[in-house]
């Protein structure tokens, strides 16, 4: 299974904040579930075709390995709180996805 979470920043929260705490905070925490073999947060930096801003600022790619044990870890008090902070930072849109 994978996930891709689409975000902006609320208003309010410093690109420099949030990138030092994805580094430091929530890339080793979900990189370190044994549910996940793989964990990335991408900035976007423009738009292939067309101009103006992309619609989204951060994407984030999460390659689920064991989805029922990724559920018992999303649940653990440390994932509990990691997850209270990016929602107190982002307004994101997370989505289940698969390859055709």
């Amino acid at each position: 299974m994978r996930v891709v979470v689409l975000f902006n920043l609320k208003p309010g929260v410093s690109i420099a904040d949030y990138e030092a705490w994805a580094r430091e905070v929530d890339l080793p925490t979900v990189n370190g579930l044994g549910s996940v073999s793989k964990f990335e947060v991408l900035r976007t930096t423009g738009l292939l075709v067309g101009e103006g801003e992309p619609p989204y600022q951060y994407v984030e790619t999460i390659d689920v390995s064991d989805p029922d044990g990724f559920g018992a870890d999303v649940s653990s008090e440390t994932m509990q709180k990691v997850a209270g902070q990016f929602a107190e930072m982002v307004d994101a849109t997370f989505m289940t996805v698969e390859s055709l």
